[in-house]
């Protein structure tokens, strides 16, 4: 019996292959196909806009735009792939990324700062949602302090040595260095406009400083220039940040894709008497715990917890209190949590169509869909695994 049910699902697989994977000769929908397609795509393009009315439809993010807030990374891989095959950027407007707008637009900034978690089961999308909050953040003026994927400084650094000056301490300075490439991409111009000082004299050796009124530009020029202090320029960058939010000369939007790392018990970082140390001895940690925390104003704080982001042994659940642990949780308690499920119906056949619009997949025989649903259980990575490239 086992045999047979193993035997049906590798004839639904194969059925699959069949007609998902190829691409359609057919140049020009019919009218009939014209009318399906209106009803996933919308033409409202800001973020800021988006309600109700949008839910289920895609909305296209323009290329300079795609590339000023996402150069750095910020979206799943595999949507990249997407993105360069179809020649556009498509985002579903989903429930959780408008709820969270919902949030933030009703937010009193005079407050301190609140925290937002997005969590769900692997593949839901949310790093997609916070991808659709960035986008209203850098069109709604945000100086963006975004960590695409924070467990990649702490299971597959570009490179380790330990922190001068600070004993005991490991820093990351090659990520420190592209993390404020990275800020500097996405906030360039808005700091230009904004011409933000420093509030103080940072002293990085004997003969190298970067004067009290310095603008940020400067400081975070000179990280890049000089890796070796890129560590300790993102720390002064982030407190400046903060003071400068606080005084109401900006507002901020802090956005990291796998919080949770920062609080897992151990790196894959290896100390000179080759034991693995804990994130909290990362140079990198503090500023991004310090930046997470409620002692300011004038901005707003979106964080994702993940089990992929934990090593192996901690992805029992994905609720935020088991991710993020005792001490972790304190650090953000209270926060607003924001549930990332997998696609409704209405999701689901909105990819569909998306789909068949690109002429990734062609006209499919009754059932197809239900197939596809079945396999893939509406979970938004797994049914774009389906549908992939050979």
């Amino acid at each position: 019996m086992i045999r047979n049910r193993f035997g049906s699902l590798s004839r639904v697989s194969a059925q699959l292959q069949r007609h998902v994977q190829q691409m359609s000769t057919n140049a020009a929908a019919s009218p009939a196909e014209g009318a399906t397609i209106s009803e996933f795509r919308t033409a409202v393009s800001n973020p800021g806009e988006h309600s109700a009315m949008q839910v289920a439809k895609f909305y296209t993010i323009p290329a300079e735009q795609k590339k000023q807030i996402f150069g750095g990374g910020g979206l799943p891989k595999q949507y990249e792939q997407q993105i360069k095959t179809f020649t556009e950027a498509c985002l579903m407007v989903r429930n959780p990324a408008l709820e969270l707008l919902q949030y933030i637009k009703d937010g009193d900034l005079t407050k301190p700062v609140v925290r937002y978690v997005l969590y769900g089961e692997n593949g839901t999308g949310k790093t997609l949602t916070m991808a659709h909050v960035l986008h209203y953040g850098a069109l709604n003026d945000f100086l963006l302090v975004h960590v695409p994927w924070a467990p990649n400084w702490m299971k597959r650094p570009k490179e380790a040595s330990n922190a001068a000056g600070q004993e005991g301490m490991i820093d990351l300075p090659f990520d420190a260095a592209a993390w404020l490439v990275h800020f500097k991409a996405q906030n360039g111009p808005l700091l230009q406009r904004l011409q933000l000082k420093t509030s103080k004299e940072y002293v990085w050796s004997k003969r190298e400083s970067t004067p009290a009124g310095s603008s940020l530009i400067e400081l975070v020029e000179h990280g890049i220039a000089r890796i070796k202090y890129a560590s300790e320029t993102t720390a002064a960058l982030i407190a400046e940040l903060k003071q400068l939010s606080t005084a109401g000369q900006c507002k901020v939007m802090v956005a990291i894709d796998g919080f949770n790392s920062f609080f897992h018990p151990v790196t894959r970082i290896f100390s000179d008497n080759k034991q693995l140390v804990t994130p909290d001895r990362v140079t990198l940690t503090q500023p991004f715990l310090d930046i997470t925390n409620y002692d300011w104003t004038n901005g707003v704080c979106v964080l994702s917890v993940d089990k992929i982001a934990m090593t192996e042994g901690y992805m029992d659940s994905y609720m935020p209190r088991y991710l993020l642990g005792k001490e972790g949780f304190e650090h953000l308690d209270p926060f607003v949590p924001i549930h990332v499920e997998n696609y409704t119906d209405k999701e689901f056949h909105s990819y569909i169509s998306y789909y068949l619009d690109r002429h990734w997949i062609n006209k499919t025989p009754q059932g197809f869909e239900e197939q596809l649903k079945f396999m893939s259980n509406k979970n938004p990575y797994s049914l774009m695994q389906l549908v992939r490239a050979l």
